[in-house]
């Protein structure tokens, strides 16, 4: 069913119990479908992540001449046709929404192109998110990349010509996805790239980009301090023509959050806690500080349980900010003020997350310190009847749904609305028909 323009959040009146089944990684699946487009064989992707930031790399992928073929309730999504790819002779148009991945990973895809010319753009908000970094580097190894808009931003036109090797220097700092697309497409270039780092880049996903190259086919890249060097020439091949994308670790967030919220546990299969993404240190962190109970580091099944501790937490998210919004959001709940720190470059995400998150915390009647780089929230009574804006983020929906789940009242009535749940639909449009499930199942006797 259609989710309201406005969603009140029913509170769980019992402690939660149950399973969730995980979307895939959004992250792993923009990354296979272009390492499958790359490919000199047909992959199929299974457990992959159906939601508008993937279907909108599909999409531009079948407009660039590949045949994409995905069925949903299979999870599954197939990729050939590779040696039609980049053949049309009129102008192509990509459109990527609001999806940082797709616009990134397109961008020095088309550039790596051998002939064609791109016009890549998106809603206004993806205007506003930088792109000068991957811009500048592709520019600086021989790619006709304009900017027809503001320079650094889009919308673009790239003229294809293929990349040179060589030597290149990239500021990733605002998103790592910028070095992880220039990565990507090295392997394509005439010559080796060595590519210089010109600041300090997060790293997680930097690695598993570089993880996820070498499981289809590319010799590990050579990094040391601040130089990567990526050989070309050696064509992307996957052994067995199968991906299976590991679950979200971004998404699970907010269901290892719900059992410290409601009490009770969950069974989560699948949870990727030896995998390849680095947000698993959202899990980690909890369990360290005893807000859930201890992760099973030698299985893929986690039940996780609420914890013995209930005290504020001070940690730096900049490795895996997409998860900072659902401690952000939780924090009411805890014993003593929690600090958030490394979060200055999510204020160039799908919006100011920093100042969103104080804004609407403030509103919940929390005492919030902001910073440019950082949140203190310190618990205070929260306010009942508040709507959160949630921006067009789906995160803000997500982690504000969580807290939501509190019964505030002690009789199950809502008390917290989301504006515009639908955006969840970016990465997790089953959000909150998997929560309405689960309190079903807790309802039971």
């Amino acid at each position: 069913m259609p989710l309201p323009a406005q969603l009140p959040i029913i509170p769980f009146v019992q402690p939660v119990r149950g399973e969730v089944t995980l979307p895939g990684s959004k992250s792993l699946t923009n990354r296979a479908l272009l390492l499958a487009a790359l490919c000199d064989a047909p992959v199929t992707l299974t457990g992959a992540l159906f939601s508008e930031d993937t279907e909108l790399m599909m999409s531009a992928l079948t407009a660039l001449g590949f045949d994409v073929k995905s069925e949903a309730g299979a999870r599954t999504i197939a990729v050939s046709g590779q040696d039609n790819g980049f053949k049309s002779d009129s102008p192509v148009d990509l459109f990527v929404g609001l999806a940082g991945t797709a616009a990134r990973f397109l961008t020095a895809l088309c550039a790596a192109a051998p002939r064609g010319v791109y016009r890549i753009d998106g809603v206004p908000q993806m205007r506003k998110r930088p792109m000068k970094g991957l811009i500048d580097a592709l520019r600086a190894l021989g790619a006709d990349i304009r900017c027809t808009g503001a320079e650094g931003f889009f919308p673009l036109e790239i003229h294809a010509r293929g990349l040179r090797g060589g030597a290149v220097s990239i500021d990733a700092s605002e998103s790592s996805q910028m070095l992880s697309a220039l990565l990507m497409v090295a392997p394509l270039a005439a010559g080796d790239i060595a590519i210089t780092l010109a600041t300090k880049v997060r790293a997680p996903f930097v690695v598993m980009t570089m993880k996820q190259m070498a499981q289809f086919g590319q010799p590990a890249p050579a990094a040391e301090g601040s130089l990567i060097e990526v050989r070309a020439g050696v064509p992307y091949r996957l052994a067995g023509g199968t991906y299976p994308v590991e679950a979200d670790a971004s998404a699970a967030s907010y269901y290892l959050a719900l059992p410290f919220v409601t009490g009770g546990g969950l069974t989560i299969p699948g949870y990727p806690l030896n995998g390849l993404q680095g947000d698993v240190r959202f899990g980690r962190l909890f369990a360290e500080h005893g807000l859930i109970a201890p992760l099973d580091e030698t299985g893929s099944v986690q039940h996780i349980a609420k914890g013995p501790h209930r005290a504020g937490i001070t940690a730096n998210f900049r490795e895996f900010s997409d998860t900072f919004l659902t401690l952000a959001a939780i924090a009411p709940l805890l014993d003593g003020p929690t600090k958030i720190t490394g979060i200055a470059h999510t204020r160039k995400q799908e919006t100011d997350r920093v100042a969103g998150m104080a804004r609407e915390l403030i509103k919940l009647g929390q005492h919030v310190i902001e910073t440019e780089d950082s949140l203190e929230i310190h618990p205070r009574p929260l306010k009942s009847g508040v709507v959160i804006e949630t921006y067009h983020d789906h995160r803000f929906a997500m982690s504000f749904g969580i807290l939501g789940c509190h019964d505030l009242h002690g009789d199950g009535t809502p008390w917290l609305t989301i504006d515009n749940p639908a955006c969840c639909a970016k990465t997790f449009p089953n959000f909150f028909e998997l929560l309405d499930s689960l309190r079903g199942q807790t309802s039971r006797p």
